[in-house]
């Protein structure tokens, strides 16, 4: 409240009318991310990373599709011979997509 009476009596001394962008205060945008348009399981465990990416030919030949994964549930990924710590990372992103949260990014980093 105070910043809008001190910027409306310098604007008045002033004598000028400029918006608040062109105060001198600094804008930060940063580049939008880019994301894929259809996503299957390699895009998927791809953006996940962390080490979720070496399971894609045994999850693509054992389930099929990112709907069918996507609804699996941890016992069938665990028969697969997936790790613990991948088959929370997938279940987890695997819920974020579901609700929206999450989507992988087609810039996605490796790790």
């Amino acid at each position: 409240m105070a910043w809008t009476r001190l910027i409306q009596s310098a604007r008045a001394a002033l004598g000028t009318t400029h918006s608040s962008s062109t105060l001198g205060l600094p804008r930060f945008y940063s580049k939008p991310a880019t994301y894929f348009m259809k996503v299957g399981i390699p895009e998927f465990l791809g953006g996940i990373g962390r080490g979720a990416e070496t399971h894609i030919a045994k999850i693509e030949t054992e389930i099929g599709d990112l709907h069918k994964l996507l609804v699996t549930r941890t016992l069938r990924l665990k028969k697969l011979g997936i790790p613990c710590k991948h088959r929370k990372l997938i279940l987890k992103y695997g819920q974020k997509y579901r609700l929206g949260l999450w989507k992988p990014r087609a810039d996605a980093i490796k790790a």
